[in-house]
């Protein structure tokens, strides 16, 4: 059985840091590209960052380069994403997505994603 569970979200005030996790397990996590995407209230799907576990290359959404970091401990089959300087525009639940290496990346579209976990909420807030 494929899983992708979610944890370390919470409250933090603007200019905190969060660390997100989305451990896996039911598939072979250096075949996939495994991806960050977020859902604020009432908006669409956006999508944060990639990552290639059998490379470590990163891809991340322009506005957030710099403040956002994703990483992998592939003997764990566990995706990171460390959150920097967080503002009240990153509050949303964040979802852990795979796709099969050799997929795009970038996608905003839950079904472009062969796995997906049940999302972790963060909420930046004075």
């Amino acid at each position: 059985e494929v899983q992708l569970v979610e944890s370390g979200g919470g409250e933090v005030q603007p200019g905190g840091s969060l660390r997100l996790s989305c451990a896996t397990s039911g598939f072979i996590f250096e075949n996939y590209h495994m991806s960050w995407v977020r859902q604020a209230p009432g908006k669409d799907l956006e999508w944060v960052s990639t990552i290639f576990p059998y490379s470590g290359l990163t891809h991340y959404r322009d506005s957030l380069k710099g403040r956002f970091t994703t990483s992998t401990d592939n003997a764990k089959s566990v995706l990171y994403l460390q959150m920097d300087s967080l503002e009240p525009g990153d509050t949303a639940v964040y979802y852990c997505g795979a796709t099969g290496a050799g997929s795009p990346y970038g996608s905003n579209q839950r079904t472009h994603y062969d796995y997906w976990g049940q999302g972790t909420q963060v909420t930046v807030s004075s």
